[in-house]
């Protein structure tokens, strides 16, 4: 059997953009996709501290080192530029796995540069 836990999260980043007319997606820094054990069109949950919104979609890996958070195509519209989100990632396990598996958590500053 198999079950899904949380593997990593990008806790407390903020929007830098908000693109509407995008295919879809979340731009992510690839230093923060790499501190959280991240991967290029990984699906992730999307949290939104400011207004509650919750969304699946993939990643597409931004700048090294820019900052970058940016929600794009109809993800646009969940979140405004400065709204503070949590990025989440899950993987599949075995229950004997996931006993001893440790998270990722990664605490970026305001202009998403890892502190922690």
């Amino acid at each position: 059997m198999w079950i899904q836990v949380f593997k990593s999260k990008i806790h407390r980043a903020t929007v830098t953009e908000a693109n509407l007319n995008y295919v879809g997606s979340i731009t992510i820094d690839e230093a923060l996709m790499e501190a959280a054990g991240m991967i290029e069109g990984e699906k992730v949950q999307i949290v939104n501290n400011n207004n509650g919104e919750r969304l699946e979609t993939y990643i597409i890996k931004g700048e090294r080192d820019s900052g970058t958070i940016c929600l794009n195509g109809a993800a646009a519209r969940k979140a405004e530029v400065g709204d503070t989100i949590i990025v989440i990632s899950y993987a599949m396990m075995t229950p004997d796995e996931a006993r001893n598996f440790k998270p990722l958590t990664v605490f970026p500053d305001r202009d998403n540069k890892i502190t922690a």
